[in-house]
């Protein structure tokens, strides 16, 4: 057992009742009590089916309309055994539909071999990120350990329901209902399919997925047909959750948290190895064999923003950096457990510059930011503005609120709900027929903990500081997702 407070405090009432001190006791009180963020990761029961949300601030802009779907684990915890890893519960696709200023809400769990087969043992039994599993699950293919709980794609009449480690989960774009898993070609049925595509302007869409020291290069077509797959050899084999893209190139950031030893859960595979450094391999997209790598010193990162490339061949990109895996090993179990303290420092909104000539180095903005977005109009291309969440704090594991840093400027807008919010990714929504990067929404859901529902706030994106503009509250809580996209 790995020594910690809490068990140090256990170990110490079991030996002698009489030497516990009101101190202690309050202490053990403590640890034990659930925290005020919890409904970030309560269990949800079952589908939440269509209703209406309440606008309860602001007024709804007339010219927005469309969908946010959003992705995130739903149910952590079954009677027989359950998830010790946030990023392990079952996969819980929401719908936020905006039309004509009302908001309805919808949420269903993908309905995948894994979480049909632990409904009926009532127990959670297959590996994961951070969960051990036990022998009773049943794993042929990587789909069937699949969660499809990560981030979202629109494809046609559905969404895709993305998960690290297997196939993309198609669902229903107009009620939820799960179709099944993807096969972008017989021979590559159940290969890897990652949580953060990239898109070209004219629709192309790329995608990676990682198996050890190599990875299958993912290229799509507009209307999400598979255009090529191509594998290729990695200079280290390491934990990528993202990777990002300019016009030209695709871009793998490589971080010293490096394949170890063979094992499960996912993550006892890698160590930490900050001795390494991070490398940043630069790959031409229209021809992989063209590679480049860079030396950065060591960081460990989740989300990348988008890249772009200046006329003198500099490629510039935004990543939400950390000093260590102290939160994906250790910190992500807290919030499952839903009490104690995260360990290890927040992430800090950086921006990596490549040069032409093989030098690289990285500016801290000096915030504390997670899940960067950028313009979609400007994927790939140049950019000043990034949207992420800010407000963590040491005893706080959750945002509690939205920003944006301008990296021409170097000045950030933020708006802080405090601590009765936690805030989630923020979708951009550019206005009709506006192209400046502030033209936009801000679109993000929150759970109001003192109310324990579930929000939808609206900002002006070259207005943060000033709140919502609108914001709609449902009549239950959504758990916190991880990922969403914006359909029109």
């Amino acid at each position: 057992m790995t020594p910690s407070r809490r068990n140090i405090l256990m170990g110490a009432a079991a030996l002698s009742a009489a030497v516990i001190t009101p101190e202690t006791v309050r202490a053990m009180a403590a640890m034990q009590a659930t925290a005020d963020w919890a409904l970030a990761t309560a269990d949800l029961e079952s589908d939440v089916a269509p209703r209406a949300m309440r606008l309860v601030h602001g007024r709804a802009p007339a010219d927005l309309a469309g969908t946010l779907f959003r992705n995130g684990p739903g149910k952590f915890r079954r009677p027989g055994g359950s998830v010790t890893h946030w990023f392990d519960g079952d996969g819980l696709m929401r719908a936020f539909r905006i039309a004509d200023g009302q908001v309805t809400m919808e949420a269903r769990f993908a309905d995948t071999p894994k979480r049909r087969y632990e409904t009926e043992l009532d127990a959670v039994v297959t590996p994961g990120f951070g969960t051990v599993g036990d022998p009773r699950a049943r794993i042929g293919l990587n789909d069937d350990a699949n969660a499809a709980n990560t981030a979202v794609m629109v494809a046609g009449d559905e969404v895709w329901a993305l998960w690290e480690g297997g196939s993309p989960m198609a669902m229903g774009r107009s009620d939820l209902s799960t179709r099944g898993f993807v096969t972008l070609r017989d021979d590559l049925k159940g290969m890897p399919f990652q949580a953060h595509p990239r898109y070209d302007p004219d629709g192309t869409i790329w995608n990676m997925g990682l198996n050890g020291g190599r990875a299958i290069i993912w290229r799509l077509n507009a209307d999400r047909s598979l255009h090529t797959a191509q594998l290729i050899d990695l200079p280290r084999a390491c934990f990528m959750h993202d990777f990002t893209a300019t016009a030209r190139s695709l871009i793998l950031v490589l971080q010293p948290w490096v394949f170890d030893r063979p094992g499960m859960p996912y993550a006892s595979q890698f160590a930490w190895r900050p001795e390494l450094g991070t490398q940043v391999m630069v790959l031409d997209k229209a021809d992989l064999s063209r590679r480049r790598i860079f030396e950065l010193p060591a960081f460990s990162y989740f989300h990348l923003g988008d890249a772009w490339e200046d006329a003198s061949g500099t490629i510039r990109f935004d990543v939400a950096a950390g000093k260590d895996v102290a939160f994906a090993i250790d910190g992500a179990r807290v919030l499952v457990e839903q009490r104690g303290t995260v360990p290890g420092e927040h992430a800090v909104l950086k921006l990596v510059t490549l040069h032409p000539d093989g030098r690289a180095g990285m500016t801290s903005s000096g915030v504390t930011a997670e899940f960067p977005k950028n313009d979609p109009r400007r994927a790939g291309l140049p950019r000043a503005l990034t949207v992420h969440v800010a407000g963590e704090r040491p005893d706080r594991p959750l945002p509690t609120g939205l920003a944006t840093w301008n990296w021409d400027s170097g000045t950030s807008d933020y708006f802080n709900f405090g601590v009765t919010q936690i805030v989630e990714e923020a979708v951009i929504v550019p206005k009709p027929g506006r192209t400046g990067e502030t033209e936009a929404w801000l679109v993000a859901p929150s759970i109001n903990l003192p109310e324990g529902v579930t929000e939808l706030h609206v900002f002006e994106a070259a207005r943060v500081a000033d709140g919502p503009v609108a914001t709609w509250r449902a009549d239950v809580a959504l758990p916190a997702g991880f990922h969403g996209v914006w359909a029109a």
